[in-house]
């Protein structure tokens, strides 16, 4: 009963931050979770999400989103196609990991999405005052934003198998 209340309550909404933060980066991690069998999505709608090759385009466009950030002439987050796309796969994300616990894809949905909400302007919020307060370059924050994001996404999906 516990576990089940901190993985609807703590990871999926935990999930959706990490999409805030990196769009690709909780999917990836639940790919390879659902690949493993460790989140079992067979006989659901989002069974494509176990298999390898899903979990490897997601895997490619996690690693090209991580080079994409560094550079100069990266929009904000903020701005609304990547809003847009942060909210989407933060509602997919949850409605995923819902179908494999045999919960409310709709509920899922919706605290991927709050979490993705959270994480894209929290994030990037946060990003700005430390390299403001450090007077320091972008880039090395946006490394340990990366390393903070799939430590999240691997922590959330540990909390949700179990």
């Amino acid at each position: 009963m516990a576990m089940a209340i901190m993985t609807w309550l703590i990871a999926i909404p935990l999930l959706g931050v990490v999409t805030g933060m990196r769009t690709m980066t909780a999917m990836t991690a639940l790919c390879w979770f659902a690949y493993r069998g460790d989140l079992p999505l067979d006989g659901t709608w989002a069974f494509w999400a176990g298999k390898l090759v899903t979990a490897i385009i997601f895997s490619v466009l996690a690693l090209g989103e991580y080079v994409v950030d560094k550079l100069s002439k990266t929009p904000n987050r903020t701005a609304p196609p990547l809003l847009l796309a942060r909210v989407l796969m933060g509602g997919l994300v949850g409605a995923i990991v819902a179908a494999g616990l045999n919960g409310s894809e709709f509920e899922g949905a919706i605290l991927g999405v709050g979490g993705a909400l959270i994480g894209t302007f929290g994030g990037f919020l946060v990003r700005r005052e430390i390299v403001l307060r450090l007077g320091s370059k972008d880039w090395p924050v946006a490394v340990i934003e990366d390393a903070s994001a799939i430590l999240c996404a691997v922590l959330a999906m540990g909390v949700v198998t179990g």
